[in-house]
């Protein structure tokens, strides 16, 4: 068997090493049929297409279980961390259309609910490609029957529509820094969008996993960490946290692309660090992990 965890699949590198009998019939040959039936194409009045920059197998770090993630391309933060930079532009896609991921995801939908598992769609940031974001996640839990998850800083949640959300069963939420300072620092945008949008995801009762990452001298001071935790206590929807330790894995990426990594010299949070971290959300009554 072909080991898929972890390695992203360029859009046309298809892969069906796991394909089963009919696993591959989830593909709708008739684009009409489809355009007729799915909120994207009622929006556009046409077959849905994004720009794509590649989908994955992955476990552990999308959500519950295996998990079939889309990566949209482009993004509006310019995160000083992160992993996927050449995720930022949407030109860096594939333009693909929706027909093709729903295809692709439906070769591994036995081996993904066997697991618990599901759908993530992911970025860059794929709420600045909503319509198509909408259309993936609709089709992936009405078409495919599988449990969704939308990876999203937040930053453009008011583009995110009731319709969409209500296809979403799982939102994994970044909030970078509480200090709006270090909040533009890192991310170049500001806080308040996110903010809104985790209250507004509050309110729908919507199930979230905050996503923290704690970078030495710049997001680990422990006001900025208290802040966080005392805000995600009070929305009564976040069933876990993540505590993501700073890495510079995506370094080569940065290079690749001629772009200057700034936190070259800082050093990853010790595993001391790391549970000091997750001891102050766990203090606020928050599942911290």
């Amino acid at each position: 068997m072909t080991v898929l965890f972890g390695t992203s699949i360029p859009v046309g590198q298809a892969n069906a090493t796991l394909t089963g009998p009919g696993e591959g019939a989830a593909r709708r040959t008739d684009a009409t049929a489809s355009a007729c039936q799915t909120p994207a194409a009622a929006a556009t009045q046409r077959p849905s297409e994004g720009s794509v920059h590649s989908w994955d197998l992955s476990t552990g770090v999308d959500g519950p279980g295996t998990r079939f993630v889309t990566f949209l391309a482009g993004c509006p933060l310019t995160c000083l961390y992160c992993h996927n930079p050449d995720t930022m532009r949407m030109r860096n896609g594939k333009r693909t259309s929706a027909d093709d991921v729903i295809a692709e995801a439906g070769k591994y939908t036995r081996f993904i609910s066997a697991s618990g598992g599901g759908a993530t769609i992911s970025g860059g940031e794929p709420l600045l490609q909503p319509v198509f974001a909408g259309e993936l996640l609709h089709r992936m839990k009405n078409d495919l029957g599988l449990h969704t998850a939308l990876d999203t800083s937040g930053f453009l949640g008011a583009r995110a529509t009731d319709a969409l959300l209500r296809d979403v069963d799982l939102v994994l939420l970044d909030i970078k820094s509480w200090d709006r300072e270090t909040y533009k620092k890192v991310t170049g945008r500001p806080l308040e969008p996110t903010l809104d949008f985790a209250r507004r995801l509050a309110g729908l009762g919507k199930e979230v996993h905050l996503r923290f990452v704690l970078v030495p001298g710049l997001t680990d001071a422990r006001e900025n960490i208290e802040g966080v935790a005392s805000f995600a206590a009070t929305l009564g929807n976040v069933s876990r946290v993540d505590v993501l330790p700073f890495h510079k894995l995506g370094e080569s990426k940065w290079q690749a692309l001629d772009m200057p990594f700034t936190l070259h010299d800082t050093p990853s949070p010790t595993a001391g660090q790391v549970a000091e971290a997750k001891a102050l959300f766990a203090g606020h009554g928050l599942n911290a992990v």
